[in-house]
């Protein structure tokens, strides 16, 4: 995030429940900002499911471990960076779409699916260089006028 992007931080303990007070944040900041409906709902879902993700693969889900939430809003867009403590080691480089076929036909499990639409539902995301502290930082970003 750049200077001159107001920011604002949450930081939420690693477990289940809590992402939705991030997820609650985020939508009221892309509400005030004039985002539409629609993608108001897309960046809940996509920060929830960035939220779980950090608190289980990330932190591995131990209880005294943190999820730190940072929103940068400019004029044209919401920056959400979520960072973990990285007790789950190193995120993975990759992520293949799943084959929604299989998974539907239950010859795969339903779970694995986060990064999938998480990608779906914003403009650009992917995991950034972390911060001193360690661990990993994903970030979304969702522009106020939809990139095709």
């Amino acid at each position: 995030m750049s200077y001159g992007t107001r920011v604002i931080e949450l930081q939420i303990p690693s477990e289940f429940g809590y992402e939705k007070m991030a997820m609650k944040l985020a939508a009221a900041v892309a509400e005030q900002m004039g985002f539409g409906p629609e993608r108001v709902e897309d960046l809940r879902t996509a920060v929830a499911e960035a939220c779980l993700n950090a608190l289980e693969h990330g932190n591995q889900s131990v209880p005294d471990a943190h999820v730190l939430v940072r929103l940068g809003v400019d004029a044209d867009r919401l920056t959400v960076d979520v960072q973990d403590e990285g007790r789950g080691g190193s995120p993975p480089e990759h992520f293949p779409d799943p084959d929604i076929k299989q998974k539907v036909s239950g010859q795969e499990e339903p779970r694995r699916m986060g990064m999938h639409v998480i990608r779906q539902l914003v403009d650009e995301a992917g995991f950034v260089e972390p911060a001193p502290s360690g661990g990993s930082q994903f970030r979304l970003v969702i522009h106020l006028r939809r990139q095709e």
